[in-house]
C-alpha cells in the first residue's frame, strides 16, 4: 500500500470513529434528557402529594404519589409517603405493602420501620410490632430510641410481658422524660390494672406536654372515666367536656358526649 493510500485509510477510519462518537452522543443526550425530565416530573408529583397529605387531602395525596411512583418506582421516599397516606386514610393493607416496599428499597429508613411497627400494633399484630420496634431500639444509629422503646413496651405489655413492657416504657422516659406517648401508655396500663391514682398521674403528665388534639381528647376521656370511678362527678364532667370541645366529631369526642348524657 502506498503512503498516500495508507494516509487515506487512516483518515477514513478517523472520520468513521468521529461519526460513531457523534452518533452515540446524539443517542445518549436525548436519553439523558428524557431521564432527567422523568425524575423531575416524579419529584413534582411527590412534592404535590406530600403537600396534599399535610393538608389532610389524602385522596389527592395518594393520586399524586402514585403518579410519582409510576415515574420513579425505586424511590424509597415516595414509597414511605404512600404508606403514611394510606395509613392515615385507614387502609392498613395498602399501607403495610408500601412500608415493606420502602424497607426493601432502603432497610436503613428508620421512619418506615417505626411506622410499620405502629401499624402492626394498631392491627393487634403485636409480635410483628415488637420485632420491628426491637430492631430500632437495638440500632445505635436510630436517633430517637425512646420512640422505638414505646412501641416495644406497648407490644410487650399486650403480649402479656407486663414487667418487660413497663421496663421498656420507663427506659424510654429515661431518654426523654417529656415524651407523652410513654406517659400515656403507662397511664393506660395502670388504669387497666386498677391502679387509678397512678394512672391519673401519668395521664396528667401526658396532657401537660400538649400532644395533638385527638390525643388530648382520648386522655381527657380516660381521666373522666377515672374520676367517675373515684366518685368525683364534677371533675369527670369537666374532662369529658374538654374532650368534646377538642374533637367534637372525632371518636373520643363522641364517646365523651355519650358519657356526659349518662352523667347528667
Amino acid at each position: 500500500m502506498s503512503k498516500q493510500s495508507a494516509a487515506g485509510a487512516a483518515a477514513t477510519a478517523c472520520l468513521c470513529a468521529i461519526a460513531l462518537l457523534l452518533a452515540i452522543g446524539c443517542a445518549t443526550t436525548p436519553r439523558k434528557e428524557d431521564e432527567d425530565l422523568r425524575l423531575k416530573q416524579a419529584s413534582s408529583h411527590f412534592n404535590l402529594g406530600v403537600d396534599y397529605a399535610r393538608k389532610g387531602r389524602l385522596a389527592l395525596a395518594i393520586r399524586e404519589l402514585l403518579a410519582a411512583e409510576k415515574l420513579d418506582p425505586q424511590n424509597s421516599q415516595t414509597q414511605l409517603a404512600l404508606a403514611d397516606a394510606y395509613s392515615m386514610r385507614g387502609k392498613p393493607a395498602e399501607a403495610e405493602q408500601h412500608y415493606l416496599r420502602t424497607l426493601e428499597l432502603d432497610p436503613t429508613l428508620h421512619e418506615a420501620r417505626l411506622h410499620l411497627s405502629s401499624l402492626y400494633f394498631q392491627l393487634g399484630r403485636y409480635e410483628e410490632s415488637l420485632t420491628h420496634a426491637s430492631m430500632l431500639a437495638d440500632d445505635a444509629t436510630f436517633p430517637g430510641p425512646w420512640r422505638a422503646l414505646v412501641n416495644k413496651g406497648a407490644a410487650e405489655y399486650r403480649l402479656g410481658r407486663r414487667e418487660a413492657g413497663r421496663d421498656s416504657l420507663q427506659l424510654g422516659l429515661e431518654y426523654r422524660g417529656d415524651y407523652w406517648p410513654a406517659l400515656f401508655y403507662l397511664g393506660v396500663f395502670n388504669m387497666e390494672e386498677g391502679r387509678r391514682v397512678e394512672a391519673l398521674g401519668f395521664f396528667r403528665q401526658a396532657l401537660e406536654q400538649k400532644p395533638d388534639l385527638a390525643a388530648q381528647a382520648e386522655i381527657n376521656y380516660r381521666i373522666g372515666e377515672i374520676y367517675v370511678a373515684l366518685g368525683k362527678r364534677k371533675q369527670a364532667i369537666s374532662h369529658l367536656q374538654a374532650a368534646v370541645a377538642q374533637t367534637p366529631g372525632g371518636p373520643w369526642g363522641v364517646k365523651s358526649e355519650e358519657y356526659l348524657k349518662l352523667l347528667r
